[in-house]
């Protein structure tokens, strides 16, 4: 979506003609003013792209999962890990915690060829499955997405009564501070040292409210999200090699669990977070289909 900002900057006066920055909740924004170049989908995977940090390795060498693989145990990051003595077959990805601090997580590491093998056979199976079963797909993440909307719109709607009551009790709190300094009841500093206070808080209400209102927003569009997921996945039907861009326009964050290996095997699980939809129970939908 293209937009034009309005009144970025002020000056006090015709005579002190210093441009000083508006506060954002002050400025005017016109949108669609522009017809876009790219769609807002691609817009937005776009940032969130360049947001992720990239670890550029002394070798030279990258992976195209940097930035998306998580340490399911810690939230963490975990670390691309290559040398120029390693084959391809030897890079791996370990926890960034446990990198720091081996007593705040465990050591689990995940071998990159590994988790390339992993994620194209779940990407796979998801985008075979939008593509022969569509309409139950539809159905199942549209009640689940639903679900999780209904409750964060609940949540964020409480907070952003409360930060409204707030800013309400601020405006009369302002008004009886200014009679009681016009009174005289209290000094021109005491005054001042307040109102700064209470300036403070609310322009971080202000800023609050703007972002429940996005949040709110985002929600209640949640079921679009579903069409959106189900469009991507239709483009790349028959997908045989796992592609940077295929990779980063159905994947939203990889997230690798610990291994297991208590029946003498080494066996480990990974979630994948797709954009749109989040966590898809491929295996549970599969198993009502053919049920």
């Amino acid at each position: 979506m293209r937009c034009t900002v309005n009144f970025k900057t002020y000056t006090n006066s015709i005579w002190d003609k210093k441009q000083r920055k508006t506060p954002e909740s002050d400025q005017t924004v016109f949108y669609n003013t522009q017809p876009a170049i790219i769609t807002e989908e691609v817009f937005e995977k776009v940032q969130q792209i360049r947001q992720q940090r990239h670890r550029q390795t002394k070798t030279g060498k990258s992976s195209i999962f940097s930035g998306l693989v998580f340490c399911a145990d810690c939230g963490a990051k975990m670390y691309y890990c290559t040398s120029i003595k390693f084959e391809k077959r030897q890079d791996f990805f370990t926890c960034s915690t446990h990198r720091h601090n081996k007593d705040q997580c465990s050591g689990h590491y995940i071998r990159a060829v590994v988790l390339e093998d992993m994620v194209l056979r779940h990407m796979q199976m998801v985008i075979s499955y939008v593509a022969n079963h569509e309409a139950h797909f539809r159905a199942v993440m549209g009640d689940k997405l639903k679900l999780a909307s209904d409750e964060a719109i609940r949540v964020s709607k409480k907070k952003l009564a409360k930060a409204e009551k707030r800013l309400g009790e601020l405006d009369r709190i302002f008004m009886r501070l200014y009679e009681d300094r016009v009174n005289g009841t209290i000094s021109d500093e005491r005054f001042a040292s307040m109102s700064k206070s209470y300036e403070d808080e609310q322009t971080q209400l202000k800023k609050e409210i703007e972002t429940l209102t996005k949040e709110i927003d985002q929600q209640t569009q949640k079921a679009d999200d579903v069409e959106r997921f189900i469009a991507q996945a239709h483009r790349y039907v028959g997908l045989e090699e796992l592609t940077p861009y295929a990779l980063h326009e159905l994947v939203k964050a990889i997230y690798i669990e610990a291994p297991d290996e208590s029946s003498g095997k080494r066996r480990q699980n990974i979630h994948i977070s797709y954009d749109f939809v989040g966590f898809i129970p491929i295996h549970e939908l599969m198993q009502e289909e053919m049920a």
